[in-house]
């Protein structure tokens, strides 16, 4: 994967690391878990064992980012150096599922849990994170073939949707779920674009048509919601095999074939690394594009995501982004991507995948179907991808996060994947496919399920 893993630093450049001790004491600092020496890791787990021993831990950034560094990177390097599973995603699986399984088997202490669960609420780091992969990504594309991918991604996104409702369908009627439930409590939460904005508004839609308790109608839902996201995870990682077995199948990350951006390019046309004072107007760039699309959120109700996604591209487009702040974009999405992934889906497992939910639905009936439905969703999109000009093994991730957990759900498809660069197709196909399954599962509900 991209995000750097333990093991040895760099060697140091241009003079000889000393002898003796402190030859061995600068190994020791070359020797880092993800982005963290491995003495600075100790020194965490040493003061946040005095936390604990105290009673608190606490909630505020500086302590944040030493615990999900430490949590996150060591989740993932176990879950890296697992063989065969290591090349279908397993530093991402374990990064958020096994934190999750922590919390419920109170392995994890609890002032520990606290202080992630309130910093994961109030510091809103889940859109920070997506706002500048966002803005990096898109100001990193070419621009003549940006059009034309978000035209086209709609194409296997529908074809997959439309055939997944069907395959799904058929298959819990025929393992005895009933097509009707199959259709309301199974296959439309997959689709319907995570928690918040998918299996909450369905719950209250159905709720309100069928006269009964939205909670119980979210309980049943939300472990399917879940399962389908790590089905989706499951196969962006063998997807990301797949694509480095067979090259001719996968953009690495572009969706159109002929596609090209700075992470395209050789390392010698590659533009020298922007300065510091540019990446930081492009952080700030990126924060207040987001905040527009909050704003535009609270007006219309139109999800802040997509909003700050489409003002990017017109950004973009209307080149009223000069080269340089593109540049400092581009940096920012890179070291979100490299340093902050692992660390945020730790405080994704922590704070917002609860195990006992996840596991609620594990019957082989309702298993079966969620597998069917998924798979044919991203092998819609993998076969549909060639004859539009598109990747199969990009476009098919791209498919995978239709049935994803959401923002967080994108963000462990992508690691998984190794394609955090999708990130503004894997929000159209979350957020607008979402939205659109939702509405026409309560009106479909109002008029067969209720």
């Amino acid at each position: 994967m991209s995000q750097e893993m333990a093991g040895p630093h760099e060697p140091h450049r241009g003079a000889a690391p000393p002898s003796g001790l402190l030859g061995l004491w600068w190994k020791f600092m070359d020797f880092r878990i993800g982005v963290a020496p491995a003495p600075v890791v100790v020194a965490i787990i040493a003061i946040v064992a005095v936390f604990v021993a105290q009673g608190h831990v606490p909630a505020d950034i500086l302590t944040a980012m030493a615990v999900l560094t430490v949590g996150g990177f060591a989740c993932a390097e176990v879950g890296r150096r697992l063989p065969y599973f290591n090349r279908i995603g397993s530093a991402a699986i374990f990064a958020t599922f096994v934190p999750s399984f922590l919390v419920f088997a109170h392995a994890l202490p609890a002032p520990i849990v606290l202080s992630i669960k309130t910093f994961t609420a109030q510091s809103n780091i889940l859109y920070l994170f997506i706002a500048s992969i966002i803005v990096g990504s898109i100001l990193g594309m070419d621009r003549r073939v940006l059009v034309g991918g978000f035209l086209r991604i709609f194409i296997p996104l529908a074809a997959g949707s439309l055939t997944a409702t069907m395959v799904g369908c058929a298959v819990g009627w025929a393992l005895g779920l009933g097509l009707s439930h199959t259709l309301f409590m199974i296959v439309a939460p997959i689709m319907a674009g995570g928690v918040g904005e998918g299996a909450l508004p369905l719950s209250m839609g159905y709720a309100a048509a069928g006269g009964v308790a939205q909670s119980a109608v979210f309980a049943q839902v939300l472990p399917v919601v879940m399962l389908g996201s790590l089905t989706a995870i499951l196969l962006s990682g063998a997807l990301n095999y797949l694509g480095r077995a067979v090259p001719r199948l996968t953009g690495e990350g572009r969706l159109q074939i002929g596609e090209t951006g700075q992470d395209n390019l050789p390392a010698r046309n590659k533009p020298a690394p922007p300065p510091v004072e540019t990446v930081a107007a492009a952080a700030v760039l990126a924060a207040t594009l987001y905040l527009v699309g909050v704003v535009i959120q609270k007006l219309s109700g139109f999800p802040a995501p997509v909003a700050m996604l489409i003002l990017t591209v017109a950004l973009k487009l209307g080149r009223l982004i000069p080269s340089d702040l593109e540049a400092g974009a581009h940096a920012v999405y890179d070291f979100f991507r490299t340093a902050v992934t692992y660390p945020l889906l730790f405080a994704i497992g922590v704070a917002m995948t609860p195990w006992d939910k996840l596991v609620a639905a594990f019957t082989a009936p309702i298993l079966i179907t969620i597998a069917a439905t998924v798979v044919t969703l991203v092998g819609t999109g993998f076969f549909v991808a060639r004859p539009v000009g598109m990747h199969p093994v990009d476009v098919a991730i791209v498919n995978a996060c239709h049935s994803g957990q959401g923002g967080t759900g994108d963000v462990a498809i992508l690691s998984a994947a190794n394609r955090m660069q999708l990130m503004p197709f894997a929000q159209i196909a979350t957020r607008i496919g979402g939205a659109i399954t939702v509405t026409l599962a309560v009106i479909a509900f109002r008029v067969w399920g209720g």
